[in-house]
């Protein structure tokens, strides 16, 4: 009798065949920016390049997710600094008690060099924790501020100011002892 057209589903293989296009576009496009990225990011050629694969894959089994081709960058950018992040997660490090290491130079450090490292010690650990992490990742890892916001999961500016409080912290810490002792020897 009556019968409608009936259109058929999108087949499977031509489901996969789009999204290998939209793939391989997202990679032609994007794959030197995302390196670039994540060389910065790591100062390292063959972990950004790690990281950068790590963070294709990622978005190729997530494609479907990516509703905006003009937002794909960012897409991408955010993640990588997960599987940036992720690296730091499964790597453990062997950690030790700042007070329980001593700083020595080939030469015997003199008495006085000794206390003003105790002093020094003392000091960043009188510091708050939200003052004393950042600055420990700075000072101890060489992080930088981006790399420490990434860390703490806070914004970089949040960390520069937290940085900057902690070390005026410190100097007038140590500016406050020496006036004690320029007392206490004059």
């Amino acid at each position: 009798m009556f019968s409608r057209k009936q259109s058929k589903p999108p087949s499977v293989s031509s489901d996969m065949a789009n999204k290998q296009k939209r793939y391989e576009a997202l990679v032609l496009g994007l794959h030197t920016d995302i390196f670039r990225y994540a060389y910065w990011l790591v100062k390292d050629k063959a972990i950004a390049e790690d990281i950068v694969q790590e963070t294709f894959l990622r978005a190729w089994k997530s494609l479907d997710s990516l509703n905006d081709e003009k937002a794909a960058k960012s897409w991408l950018i955010t993640i990588l600094r997960r599987e940036n992040a992720r690296r730091f997660e499964r790597k453990q490090f062997d950690l030790v008690d700042i007070d329980d290491v001593s700083v020595a130079d080939d030469e015997q450090l003199s008495n006085e060099v000794e206390i003003e490292h105790r002093e020094l010690r003392a000091i960043m650990a009188s510091l708050s924790e939200e003052y004393r992490e950042p600055l420990m990742l700075q000072i101890v890892f060489g992080y930088t501020g981006d790399e420490i916001a990434d860390q703490l999961n806070l914004n970089k500016n949040t960390v520069m100011t937290r940085l900057f409080r902690a070390r005026n912290q410190v100097k007038e810490a140590l500016d406050k002892a020496n006036d004690v002792r320029g007392r206490k020897n004059g």
